[in-house]
């Protein structure tokens, strides 16, 4: 299974480095999309076991391979892995085997046919951050973290997070001003409204909950100011 030669040339790049999976056994291929997904602003990580699975992915590329059907078996255990559930699934398949995409629809986000050319593997990507919510102007990058305000989705290194409306309203106001302090009365004042009667107690509540849905990897996204209030942490993205 051999790549086309073509070159690509850069476009807009992820507005943060995102982490592309790519399960492939092929040689030639890896190392073609090792460059292509470089040059754009992504960083390749590759896999050909999925045990222990790699960390964080955007999107994971999945080569139909000298079997077709094994793009199936990797997908079904990507989507059952943990962490893995709402990662997007591209699969890189030969046009004769085109036939294994239907009735497999659910385990591949979008396709692409071999040899791919680097422009359309390029526009397919951009496509599919747009669509899934993980790129676009209302989207919101800090390190790992991505807000978009639009759907009011958080994701996490991938991971989709499942928060109450005023856990996101928080992490959104903490988020939109890293480095800033923000005093649990002005927290209160601005996401839960100036006529709110409940106590301060109820930003660190919220705050514990966020950091408990984060993970302990990332818990230190949001930092304690003692006496003060909170801050969100000052990154890169």
């Amino acid at each position: 299974m051999s790549a086309s030669r073509d070159s690509v040339r850069p476009g807009p790049a992820p507005a943060a480095a995102d982490q592309v999976l790519v399960v492939a056994d092929d040689e030639d291929l890896r190392n073609r999309l090792a460059a292509d997904l470089t040059l754009l602003g992504y960083l390749p990580a590759f896999a050909q076991t999925l045990d222990p699975p790699p960390v964080g992915p955007s999107i994971a590329l999945v080569a139909a391979g000298a079997e077709p059907k094994e793009a199936i078996r990797v997908s079904e255990e990507l989507r059952s892995a943990e962490g893995f559930g709402h990662v997007p699934l591209v699969w890189l398949v030969d046009p004769a085997d085109l036939w294994v995409v239907a009735g497999n629809e659910h385990l591949c986000d979008e396709f692409i046919r071999l040899p791919y050319a680097a422009e359309e593997l390029a526009a397919r990507l951009r496509l599919l951050g747009l669509r899934t919510g993980r790129d676009g102007p209302d989207v919101v990058h800090r390190g790992p973290l991505r807000l978009n305000t639009s759907t009011y989705q958080a994701i996490l290194e991938g991971r989709v997070l499942d928060l109450t409306y005023m856990e996101y309203e928080l992490l959104k106001l903490l988020a939109a001003s890293p480095g800033r302090v923000f005093t649990r009365e002005e927290v209160l004042a601005r996401v839960w409204g100036y006529d709110y009667f409940g106590g301060m107690r109820t930003v660190d509540v919220h705050v514990r909950r966020l950091r408990a849905k984060f993970g302990q990897d990332h818990a230190w996204l949001i930092e304690t100011v003692r006496s003060v209030g909170y801050r969100f942490a000052q990154i890169r993205g």
